[in-house]
């Protein structure tokens, strides 16, 4: 920024500006009650002028800043006036037409980055609202600001902008804020901005950065918008080394916690971001290629924050993906991984360490690798066997009761149907005790006689029978999702019936 003609903010006595809308001093804007249509106009009118005229002046003295510095601090006095406009959301149907979108963009391209830093200021503040009344007239300029290009304008700004500069590091977030705001307005264009800009690449690279400050956790707070619900920007990300990137933004956590708690929301981010990143196929290669499964041994053996966080990183990263799981055998994540299913306390973890380890026994098919997988089963006189039916059993009677309680009430009255028992039935734990009856099945099907001998008794000790669990497992085949594609859908309904089938003899 020229500190020739760095902006200063005007006092309260100087209006700035003359022939400006008299509504009230920047100070005074807040005793403003009703802004209506016409007095809207007036303000949009005064800043465009303001506007016109800087620009005139930049253009007749480019190399005299001294002649054009008085513009420059009225122009941005008109821009901060502006902000009485984000009191009247339902007027920006009517004032886009004007121009309004339009001329906002334009100052987010000015030569002085504290001019363009105002105009990402004020569109955050007009394009944020959590009123569904004011809906219709955010929708319509977000639309117009889409149509005047401010998504790429604002991108391109985050690397105009040096974060060194405490007011221009608030202008990064600003302009975070305003995309934010977008994406909330119209969530499409998730993909249209990833694929029209270099968000992404801005986005990884302000992530990998050693410090944190609150750039940085709304960096991670963006990203993971944008990989949400959109497979064209996994893919796009994985496509810049994106899986990489994060490995290197969380490994800087794999020794140590968190030091505050907007850190830790911004770690929990990151492992949100690389989740999803790891829906498309191709990234789980990459991610196996990077040692991402190594690393997240290296966490789980730490048993810090990251902990459970890298217990389902690899549950993605395994899900339909052997090598992944031949990977986490070879490397000894095993025993990692047992050490956590023997400890494990907390219900939530529980899930995970479960779920994750039905994907590796799911996930490894054949040859050494399974036979040391189902060996760990066998160790110790099976006792992780006697840990799983003690699973089985506390999540068994969770359901047992919800189920008794649902058949209690009138679902008639309540207008539940089969659908909505069954959510209710698994928010009560019937989802973990699927995930148990199927490592028992798998354990089962495998033919070992001294894990099948354990499992029967421990069945008879608790009164249970195979057809308790061959029960859970048909409700469970009946209502597997194609949420992975029909063909996924098929297999795993064909896998279950195996393990149903062995059961039966």
């Amino acid at each position: 920024m020229d500190a020739a003609y760095k902006r200063k903010r005007p006092d309260a006595d100087d209006d700035g500006a003359a022939g400006a809308v008299d509504l009230s001093s920047l100070e005074g804007a807040d005793d403003v009650e009703v802004l209506d249509l016409r007095a809207a106009k007036r303000l949009l009118l005064a800043f465009e002028r303001r506007l016109r005229d800087n620009l005139e002046a930049r253009m007749k003295h480019p190399d005299d800043p001294a002649r054009f510095a008085d513009s420059e601090i009225a122009l941005h006095a008109e821009t901060d006036r502006l902000r009485l406009l984000a009191g009247a959301p339902d007027l920006f149907s009517d004032l886009v037409p004007l121009g309004l979108a339009s001329s906002l963009s334009s100052l987010l391209t000015h030569d002085n980055a504290d001019l363009a830093a105002a105009a990402a200021s004020l569109l955050a503040d007009l394009t944020d609202s959590d009123d569904p009344d004011d809906l219709a007239g955010l929708h319509s300029l977000a639309d117009a600001l889409v149509e005047a290009n401010a998504l790429d304008l604002l991108v391109h700004n985050l690397s105009r902008f040096s974060e060194a500069d405490p007011d221009e590091a608030e202008a990064v977030h600003h302009t975070l804020s305003v995309v934010e705001n977008l994406l909330e307005l119209r969530p499409q264009l998730a993909d249209i901005v990833c694929d029209r800009t270099k968000l992404l690449r801005w986005l990884l690279a302000r992530l990998k950065a050693r410090e944190f400050d609150a750039n940085k956790q709304y960096a991670s707070e963006i990203l993971a918008i944008l990989l949400q619900d959109s497979p064209a920007n996994q893919k796009r990300l994985g496509n810049i080394n994106g899986v990489d990137g994060l490995l290197q933004a969380v490994a800087m956590y794999k020794s140590r916690d968190p030091k505050t708690s907007d850190e830790e929301e911004m770690l929990e981010n990151l492992f949100d971001c690389l989740c999803c990143v790891l829906m498309p196929m191709e990234n789980k290669e990459r991610f196996v290629k990077a040692e991402g499964v190594e690393l997240m041994i290296i966490i789980m053996k730490q048993k810090k924050l990251a902990y459970s966080s890298a217990i389902r990183t690899l549950d993605f990263a395994m899900t339909r993906f052997p090598p992944a799981c031949e990977r986490f055998v070879d490397v000894l994540g095993l025993k990692t991984a047992f050490a956590a299913f023997m400890d494990s306390c907390e219900q939530e973890k529980q899930k995970r360490e479960l779920s994750g380890s039905t994907r590796r026994t799911g996930g490894i098919t054949k040859g050494s690798r399974r036979i040391r997988l189902l060996g760990k089963f066998v160790e110790n006189e099976c006792e992780k066997i006697d840990r799983l039916m003690e699973f089985y059993t506390r999540y068994s009677e969770r359901v047992k009761a919800e189920t008794e309680r649902l058949d209690s009430l009138d679902l008639d009255d309540l207008e539940m149907d089969e659908d909505e028992r069954y959510n209710r039935k698994l928010e009560a734990g019937l989802y973990t005790l699927q995930l148990i009856a199927l490592i028992l099945g798998h354990i089962w099907h495998s033919g070992n006689s001294q894990m099948r001998t354990r499992i029967e008794l421990l069945l008879r000790q608790n009164k249970l029978t195979k057809d308790d669990v061959k029960d859970i497992l048909e409700e469970y085949h009946d209502n597997i999702g194609d949420l992975d594609g029909p063909e996924e859908k098929e297999r795993a309904q064909g896998r279950t019936k195996e393990i149903i089938a062995s059961l039966s003899l």
